[in-house]
């Protein structure tokens, strides 16, 4: 089984990707945790600061998270071009003009969906954004390619 798309990343697609990586990890659980803990100890205790503390910690992530993909949109070469995915027993291939990487299946991480996007870790922190809207008829198929390769337990994709 092979399945081919066209893509084009835009910062809508990273900041989807960053908001699920940061909101799934430690940190930012525990950092939204700190910051809705802030926020209800203001109104228990009346204390304004502690809501500016905790609003501050809340808000910091997703701000932060939209600059950064603003910036990574324009600045990386990789997102300026139209990129071909290319999905088949032996792994994923990235194309972008003359240039190509390859990743085997057995060095994925894992495979999650948001929303938007259906995401490839290739390493815990790196991955490959794949945008549902170019999937259209291909959603089935990549899930199936993906599914069968990956162990299930490294697969967590909502349909």
């Amino acid at each position: 089984m092979e399945v081919s798309l066209k893509v084009k990343i835009t910062a809508g697609d990273i900041y989807d990707y960053l908001l699920y990586h940061h909101y799934t990890s430690a940190a930012g659980l525990i950092g939204s945790c700190v910051g809705a803990l802030l926020v209800v100890s203001a109104f228990l205790t009346n204390t304004w600061i502690f809501i500016v503390a905790g609003l501050v910690i809340l808000l910091y992530l997703p701000w932060v998270s939209f600059l950064k993909s603003r910036t990574q949109a324009k600045t990386n070469p990789a997102f300026k071009n139209e990129m071909t995915y290319l999905f088949n027993d032996e792994g994923l291939t990235v194309s972008v003009g003359e240039d190509s990487a390859s990743c085997k299946w057995d060095d994925m991480y894992k495979a999650v969906s948001t929303g938007k996007s259906i995401i490839l870790y290739t390493s815990p922190i790196n991955a490959t954004i794949i945008p549902k809207r170019f999937l259209l008829e291909k959603k089935q198929d990549l899930i199936a390619i993906i599914s069968t390769h990956l162990p299930a337990r490294k697969v967590k994709i909502k349909e």
